[in-house]
């Protein structure tokens, strides 16, 4: 389960993040999951609530914020989702697509940290 790794890197950057604040821990931590980065978001959940015990994060929870896969059409100039298992031609004039727009993001996008005491 790669999750583990993942998740154990997204507590250690959150924990930087929130330390360079000044901050005494993380409430919670936003992340972009695309549907063609290889991450199951139920496990990176599971492996999150392991992964934090024991570190500024201990309190916090995980918000997954799932990224559609979306192709490009040159042919047409249209932007179309890709769906599970992806399938790269263009619905609208039934050519194949070479470039893809999104759906392999991994990247946190808020840390929400809980502030020192004054």
């Amino acid at each position: 389960m790669h999750e583990l790794s993942i998740a154990t890197a997204i507590v250690e950057q959150a924990a930087e993040i929130a330390r360079a604040d000044g901050a005494t821990g993380v409430a919670s931590v936003t992340v972009r999951v695309g549907e063609l980065a290889g991450v199951v978001p139920d496990a990176l959940h599971f492996a999150f609530e392991v992964a934090r015990d024991g570190t500024a994060l201990s309190g916090a929870r995980l918000v997954v914020e799932r990224v559609t896969a979306r192709a490009w059409c040159g042919g047409c100039a249209e932007e179309f989702a890709l769906g599970m298992p992806p399938f790269f031609w263009c619905p609208r004039c039934d050519r194949p697509s070479q470039e893809l727009r999104g759906g392999r993001e991994l990247e946190i996008t808020d840390v929400e940290a809980v502030p020192a005491p004054a």
